[in-house]
């Protein structure tokens, strides 16, 4: 009979050897699921803002935070005089719209382009003048001239999505890239004026002269803007700001019948494909409409500077995102005033749904020093230092 004791060792030492040798198979397989789980990509803060997600400070970009304030931005445009060379050319885009990022790092990169940008997709032509502004020859005052637009042709607007496509890119998810459109109202006006009016003496004459006109002229404008917003989703947008710039020159009664309801079928259609897309309505002089731009069905109502902060949060509510809304003069004046005007806004508006901004796009002639002074604010000022 066989001593018990070498057979013993000998499965003591296989034990041990196999204890030391690795198990490759095993290994490998865990290797490869732990890279095949995904990573989770914090979404930049300006879009958890906007959808009302807890945050520590209120996100800050600014309307026209690129342009003639900064010299970067003259400087390039001695070498390129033609705006709509600038706004219409994937390069200069994605160059003009990092000129703040790169400088301040704001927490929204905005599309540096024009609410006009899409009309020739749609068979309107226009022309910028450097003195006169955007000017339409062939202004629209027929029901057969509205029949001859046509649907928004994309190859038209490539720039456009390639240059936010390399925005993504360049931000690389550090803050949100923002496209914007104007609204079916606002690009109505020019083209029925013919350009820039301070009147809008035909186009509000249209809307009990010939109503039928004008309806059919901001239904096209309302589809084929949607479908511009959601060519801008898909090409790397993260948010959407629509421009009712002269939204607020409508009685509320009119507004309701000649800008609300276009704005309305934009954003559901918007919203019935790109539902998570956030999105923001700014009308300037709005302060007579703000129920009613929260009525449209946008994420964001963006406030101009007429308005309290206070007021607007009262009547608005806590179950919509709030932007704005310093005066935008105030980054002419010193660093105490620029201060004293961001605690005001950021604590009226509340520790949640809120993105600083100014009332209006930032002035010609502002000194970049106050523009970066604000930026620097936004980051330091978090909602647990203004309680």
């Amino acid at each position: 009979m066989l001593s018990s004791k070498p057979v013993a060792k000998c499965l003591a030492r296989q034990k041990a050897f196999t204890a030391a040798v690795p198990r490759p198979a095993r290994n490998v397989r865990a290797q490869v699921v732990a890279q095949a789980t995904p990573v989770a990509v914090q979404e930049p803060l300006m879009v958890r803002a906007a959808r009302g997600e807890d945050v520590e400070r209120a996100p800050c970009w600014m309307m026209r935070q690129a342009g003639r304030y900064q010299k970067s931005y003259r400087e390039l445009a001695k070498k390129h005089p033609g705006f709509r060379e600038r706004s219409e050319t994937t390069e200069l885009i994605v160059e003009i719209s990092l000129q703040p990022w790169n400088s301040f790092k704001p927490d929204g990169v905005i599309l540096f382009s024009d609410i006009l940008t899409p009309l020739p997709a749609v068979g309107v032509a226009f022309e910028i003048d450097d003195n006169q502004g955007p000017l339409i020859e062939n202004v629209i005052r027929s029901m057969e001239q509205v029949k001859q637009l046509h649907a928004l042709d994309l190859s038209k607007v490539q720039f456009v999505g390639s240059a936010l496509s390399q925005l993504r890119q360049e931000v690389n998810n550090q803050a949100a890239v923002l496209g914007f459109v104007g609204s079916p109202w606002t690009l109505a006006t020019y083209i029925i004026e013919g350009g820039s009016s301070s009147l809008y003496k035909t186009i509000k004459t249209m809307c009990y002269s010939a109503p039928e006109l004008l309806d059919a002229l901001l239904s096209h404008l309302a589809d084929q803007m949607a479908t511009y917003i959601k060519y801008q989703i898909d090409s790397g947008a993260q948010c959407v700001q629509i421009f009712d710039s002269w939204g607020g020159q409508l009685p509320p009664r009119e507004w309701d019948r000649w800008s609300g309801p276009y704005l309305k079928r934009m954003v559901q259609s918007v919203k019935a494909t790109h539902p998570t897309v956030p999105l923001t309505l700014y009308a300037n002089g709005s302060g007579g409409l703000l129920e009613r731009l929260k009525a449209t069905g946008v994420d964001v109502v963006g406030l101009d500077w007429t308005v309290d902060m206070a007021d607007a949060r009262r009547r608005l509510g806590s179950d919509i995102s709030l932007q704005g809304n310093v005066d935008p003069t105030i980054l002419f004046a010193s660093h105490d005033a620029i201060e004293a005007s961001v605690r005001d806004v950021l604590k009226k508006a509340g520790n949640k749904r809120h993105i600083l901004n100014l009332g209006h796009g930032v002035l010609v002639g502002t000194p970049e020093e106050g523009v970066g002074h604000m930026f620097d604010l936004s980051k330091q000022i978090k909602y647990s230092d203004l309680h």
